[in-house]
């Protein structure tokens, strides 16, 4: 057992010298405060593994303390030290997140028990963590090596999620090196992967290719308003699937999780091409074709997405569907309070649509903010900073109101993003798109080893304001960087979250269908 930090609060600490004498022979540091007034001044200087809190002392009592102590530093282990059991007592003692209890008289072993229990448990956790996954690791490395269709990407891509989420918090370097790299290994063949069958996929039926952002309603809405349900469509911009896994555990207590799907977003993996495809039922070639005044080209000025409701009338039609529907976009948490407020109003429609930019804007402000970017240091987080937005966002408020009404939720996104890290030069004319990650444009020079190209869009389901437009993508971690001022532009934006190129973490995104528990 590796030595631990303790605090002991006790206004008769005197009487514990026997139990102290044992902890500090078994290698532990003890601290002893007889008040809570000391207690919580030696909190606030010291960095303590566990505190152990006598319930009844004169002055403060440990439940003050608790509260206090909580407020400082609410991750600090509390284990409630207490003459009895009176019920109301321990209820408000867990209530407000003790780590565990014991009762006087103290057996030396308990308290060994407590250490471990509460100290000893992660690094623990981590080691057996971490020893699994090397024993999975060769087998993981076969499984990307044998891959054969989309479905066994997403398999393997579930299995790297699956690591990066257990081993965030195991403070090995090494071993975050050697997943990191396997993650790398995996990206570099699915890029291989998608360069050898994107294009075929849009000569096949439906039914042959991978489900993407055009098969939605068709698959996952219609399905519930023919029977009569009422159905919310969430679409959270931006929302990797690591992002939706980590908030699973939250979104559990409301709803059940009746399907998990990973589809594959289309190309480019930019908001764009990606949504307006989500909501017109179309590829964005066809979007231009039938309704040329509802898209917009790259290079013209303004929202590429202000015809999102138009669009999704469009599909209705299409499909002669008599659907009333509610149609929101949400920036701001000022707006999201107010969708909450008015649920009830809005779930008199039968569709209710809800556009969530949050994720989306996290990734730009961490590209243009300093404070952001050092919050969002690495993947895990950033994965962090979500779950922390999540916990107190209106998007939360809106699926807990949900839970007390007869609905059926169906969360997705219209893309991910990945961390990019090398660049790659491209030289391009004024007309050539700005993304880092994809370029159109009809005159651009690049090394073709290094990229996706797509010379007539038309076969993806692309649209060109130009007939000699070609568009290229950038692959795995590299971002597309112009050779003028280069040095200042690969500085400014590596280590940036980037999407609209191909990667696991931009393609294979979310679809996800909640049942209401009550």
């Amino acid at each position: 057992m590796n030595e631990a930090n303790i605090l002991w609060v006790d206004d008769e600490i005197d009487l514990l010298k026997i139990q102290i004498l044992f902890l500090e022979q078994k290698g532990h540091k003890v601290t002893t405060a007889n008040n809570g007034y000391d207690a919580i001044d030696l909190v606030r200087e010291n960095n303590f593994d566990i505190i152990f809190l006598d319930e009844n002392m004169p002055g403060m009592n440990g439940l003050e303390v608790l509260h206090k102590v909580k407020a400082i530093d609410a991750n600090i282990p509390i284990v409630m030290v207490t003459k009895n059991e009176e019920e109301d007592i321990m209820d408000e003692a867990i209530g407000s997140k003790i780590s565990d209890y014991l009762i006087k008289p103290v057996n030396p072993k308990q308290l060994l028990l407590m250490i471990k229990k509460n100290v000893e448990n992660k690094r623990l956790i981590t080691e057996k963590t971490t020893l699994k996954y090397q024993t999975e690791f060769t087998k993981l490395g076969e499984q990307i090596n044998m891959v054969k269709d989309y479905n066994d990407w997403i398999e393997v891509y579930k299995k790297l999620v699956y690591w990066e989420i257990e081993l965030a918090n195991s403070n090995d370097s090494a071993i975050d090196q050697v997943l990191a790299m396997q993650k790398d290994e995996a990206n570099n063949a699915f890029a291989k992967y998608i360069k050898s069958n994107y294009l075929s996929w849009f000569e096949k039926s439906e039914t042959q290719r991978p489900v993407c952002q055009t098969d939605i309603f068709k698959n996952n809405i219609f399905p519930y308003l023919d029977k009569g349900e009422k159905v919310v469509l969430l679409v959270v911009d931006n929302l990797r699937f690591d992002h939706w896994k980590i908030l699973e555990p939250m979104i559990r207590e409301y709803f059940t999780i009746e399907k998990e799907e990973v589809m594959i977003s289309i190309l480019p993996t930019a908001t764009q091409y990606a949504r307006n495809s989500m909501f017109s039922g179309l590829m964005p070639a066809q979007i231009e074709k039938m309704f040329p005044n509802l898209w917009s080209y790259d290079e013209e000025e303004g929202g590429k997405n202000e015809h999102e409701e138009e669009l999704l009338q469009t599909l209705f039609e299409r499909y002669r569907k008599k659907v009333s529907f509610h149609f929101e976009k949400i920036f701001q948490n000022k707006q999201g309070q107010k969708v909450v407020e008015n649920i009830k109003s809005i779930l008199n429609k039968q569709l209710i649509v809800i556009v969530y930019n949050f994720v989306d804007m996290l990734s730009h402000a961490r590209t243009e903010m300093q404070m952001i970017k050092e919050l969002a240091k690495d993947e895990a987080a950033y994965r962090s900073l979500a779950v922390t937005w999540f916990e107190h966002s209106a998007l939360f408020e809106l699926i807990k109101e949900m839970s007390y009404h007869n609905v059926k939720i169906v969360l997705t996104t219209d893309h991910g993003a990945i961390r990019v890290q090398d660049a790659v030069k491209v030289i391009g004319d004024r007309t050539t798109t700005t993304n880092l990650r994809y370029k159109q444009g009809k005159n651009l020079n690049y090394n073709k080893k290094e990229v996706f190209e797509i010379l007539k869009p038309e076969k993806a389901g692309l649209p060109t304001s130009n007939l000699s437009s070609t568009y290229i993508f950038a692959l795995n971690k590299d971002f597309f960087a112009y050779p003028n001022n280069y040095n200042h532009y690969v500085k400014y934006f590596k280590d940036t979250f980037q999407h609209g190129g191909i990667s696991l973490e931009e393609m294979l995104i979310p679809l996800i269908t909640l049942t209401n528990k009550k």
